[in-house]
């Protein structure tokens, strides 16, 4: 399965934080599937670390490349599909990772009840 990681599931990931769910830890460690995050999430977590919002590490990139991750980068497919999406949410990081996870047919791995709108592939652990 190919999964698309939360941005609040990749900070829990990266501090190796006890929120994250057991579950979303077992499915992402798990070799039999790829996990990528959206360059929305690293970027969002660069405007929180840089609001002094949370500790995120410096070299972003390098560290989730490090824990395993695979770079999804925003494409202006995605931008669209973000775009035409119904407003249940209106956050536009989130947005597009429902687009994307919808364009490239990756699960969302998150504990956001609000993506179940959607109707996506998704691994909600709530």
């Amino acid at each position: 399965m190919n999964l698309l990681i939360d941005t609040d599931v990749v900070l829990w990931w990266l501090a190796d934080d006890p929120s994250l769910p057991d579950g979303a830890r077992a499915v992402i460690a798990s070799p039999e599937h790829r996990a990528f995050v959206s360059a929305a999430s690293a970027w969002e977590l660069a405007i929180w670390r840089e609001l002094g919002e949370l500790t995120a590490p410096a070299d972003l990139r390098s560290a989730l490349l490090a824990s395993g991750f695979e770079e999804l980068p925003i494409t202006l497919e995605h931008a669209g599909v973000a775009d035409a999406l119904p407003l249940h949410h209106d956050e536009p990081f989130d947005r597009m990772l429902v687009a994307q996870a919808r364009v490239e047919e990756l699960t969302l791995v998150t504990v956001e009840p609000v993506f179940e709108a959607y109707g996506i592939d998704l691994l909600l652990f709530a």
